[in-house]
């Protein structure tokens, strides 16, 4: 019986405008790399991250990667993205309106998760 994979979450509220954002992604990418099955939750700020168009034109720190890329590399390597239902809606987000493949998911959602085991991280 193949084992399960271990969970990390990232919850982050952290936006465009702090470079704590590039830092998640930078540690969500590496999880995923290490064989972790990773989940960014996106709070408040956040959720502008992944609005379409958004991070194309954003690189927060010149020494790390356009955050472009770090969100692409993620969600082609199997990470998921849920964006705060209350968090989008104050802002005037729809699933439309944000990246392919990002989900609006509330707070049951990522409880499900912690109580499964996921190990939690915040920025």
């Amino acid at each position: 019986m193949a084992e399960e994979k271990k969970k990390l979450v990232l919850l982050v509220s952290r936006g465009i405008d702090d470079e704590r954002a590039t830092v998640a992604w930078t540690l969500a990418n590496a999880g995923l790399a290490e064989g972790l099955e990773v989940t960014i939750f996106l709070v408040s700020a956040g959720v502008d991250m992944v609005r379409k168009g958004a991070a194309d034109v954003i690189q927060i720190n010149p020494l790390d990667p356009p955050l472009r890329d770090l969100i692409k590399n993620f969600m082609a390597n199997g990470g998921n993205v849920w964006a705060c239902p209350p968090c989008a809606k104050i802002r005037g987000y729809t699933k439309d309106h944000l990246i392919e493949g990002v989900e609006i998911a509330g707070a049951s959602a990522l409880h499900g998760l912690i109580k499964a085991g996921a190990a939690t991280m915040s920025l």
